[in-house]
């Protein structure tokens, strides 16, 4: 049998609010069947949804600004506080907005930057998204991302340029597989000290990997590359979380294997 590739967490991210900017964490305790706490906690509405934030149910992305459509998002700084639930976004290295995003204050604050700044790419009046516990992620299940850094490379590889992994905006960032490595564990286990991800599914990417996080420039292609070098535009893994536990960035990664009888 050959061997499984030792790996570890090289760094941990979430993304509070659909389309802005990830926020490091050198920690963070996975629980059963969630997200990564407050990741894509928040969205914004391009236009009228039918989002009910007393039934929140999954919707397609196109419902928000985001950056395979809105890239200019990529140009804006942000952070969330978890305890004041205060978000604030910085342009060009300038507080433009601040507001708690659980008042109707802070929201209206929030979204008035967005209506003057995005006017011409709105469909309706901007509107800051919450569900409580739900997450608005690109799939219907509460789910954790993960990106396999050694495939990143073969990506720079194929367009023959320096491709930033946080295009990829996942929360884990894994080195130590082989590229492409990850592709094989679906259906498979991973385990994080205590915490246990079961691998459900590969992320297909869209035109959102082609924006450069820093400079917010489209200047890549990476999924029709893809599709004409392996033939398909995947890049990454979803798993969901089974058992709980912390982790942290520099730990271990192993493919739990089965229990023989």
């Amino acid at each position: 049998m050959p061997s499984i590739p030792l790996a570890r967490i090289k760094s941990l991210y979430r993304y509070p609010v659909k389309g802005l900017s990830p926020e490091p964490l050198p920690a963070v305790r996975l629980e059963p069947g969630q997200a990564l706490p407050a990741d894509r906690r928040y969205a914004i509405e391009n236009g009228p949804s039918g989002f009910d934030p007393s039934q929140p149910a999954w919707l397609h992305k196109s419902f928000y600004l985001m950056l395979m459509r809105n890239e200019r998002l990529a140009g804006l700084r942000t952070h969330y506080e978890d305890e004041s639930h205060v978000l604030t976004i910085r342009k060009a290295g300038s507080v433009v907005a601040e507001g708690d995003l659980e008042t109707a204050e802070g929201r209206a604050a929030i979204e008035a930057f967005f209506k003057a700044d995005f006017a011409g790419e709105l469909k309706g009046p901007p509107k800051i998204l919450s569900g409580g516990g739900h997450s608005f992620s690109d799939v219907a299940r509460k789910v954790v991302s993960i990106i396999n850094l050694g495939s990143v490379s073969a990506v720079e590889n194929m367009v023959g340029l320096p491709v930033h992994p946080l295009r990829f905006r996942a929360n884990l960032y894994v080195s130590g597989w082989p590229a492409w490595h990850e592709h094989e564990l679906v259906g498979q286990t991973l385990a994080v000290g205590d915490a246990r991800l079961k691998v459900v599914k590969r992320i297909t990417r869209c035109a959102a990997v082609n924006v450069d996080p820093e400079t917010a420039a489209r200047d890549l292609e990476i999924p029709p590359t893809l599709m004409r070098r392996l033939g398909h535009n995947e890049c990454g893994i979803y798993a969901e979380v089974t058992a709980g536990g912390a982790i942290a960035a520099g730990d271990p990664i192993a493919i739990e294997q089965p229990e023989l009888l």
